[in-house]
């Protein structure tokens, strides 16, 4: 199955939550969810009642649309969260908070994750001083995260980092506004990761 390519909007409808799938749009007053806070589709206003295994798979389609990987790659993140020490959900959690693509956006050079990994993919970073265009790679302690010399006059790059104050950056991230360079100072705890999600219901159904 390839990647979803239609509106992103309707994702966020379809799982009654913000993902701010669309950066600054998401902010203003055009954000297709505030305006129409409930599923698309000609039935989207009906109420519906979901089975155990049913809110199980919500839960695995609202993080996976989330982050925006495909089911393959999702199930692989968690296949190794799996064989990781620790709390599986967590785990997973952690991981999928490492990738490049989204530390580009926690540091504030993407204004969203699709962004970011399309930034990524064009060449436009450098991890440790090497350039680096995978956006599944998994960052460690230490790592530091740069715009290429050439990419900081990237419009689409200079404007994230002048919208990155409304949303702020991470405590596990350091982020040096002036070089375009990003840190990672730690791993993220599960405290840290504030958007409503319920890992356990994913290592439910994926434990079936």
């Amino acid at each position: 199955m390839g990647r979803y390519v239609g509106s992103v909007c309707r994702l966020c409808r379809r799982e009654n939550l913000k993902m701010f799938l669309k950066g600054d749009r998401c902010y203003s007053d055009k954000c297709a969810f505030d305006r129409r806070g409930y599923a698309p589709g000609q039935h989207g206003q009906r109420r519906r009642k979901f089975s155990d295994y049913g809110i199980q798979l919500r839960e695995k389609q609202k993080v996976k649309r989330m982050y925006g990987l495909l089911e393959g790659q999702f199930h692989g993140l968690f296949q190794k969260a799996e064989r990781s020490r620790g709390i599986t959900g967590t785990n997973l959690l952690i991981f999928l908070e490492r990738r490049l693509d989204n530390v580009v956006y926690r540091l504030g050079f993407a204004n969203s994750r699709i962004q970011g990994r399309q930034l990524v993919r064009h060449n436009h970073f450098m991890v440790n001083g090497k350039k680096m265009n995978i956006p599944s790679y998994l960052v460690k302690i230490g790592d530091v995260i740069k715009a290429r010399e050439k990419s900081r006059k990237v419009a689409v790059i200079s404007d994230a980092m002048d919208a990155v104050v409304r949303r702020g950056i991470p405590a596990w991230l350091e982020l040096s506004k002036e070089d375009f360079r990003g840190t990672v100072k730690a791993y993220p705890i599960r405290e840290e990761l504030t958007m409503p999600i319920q890992e356990q219901l994913i290592v439910e159904l994926y434990s079936k």
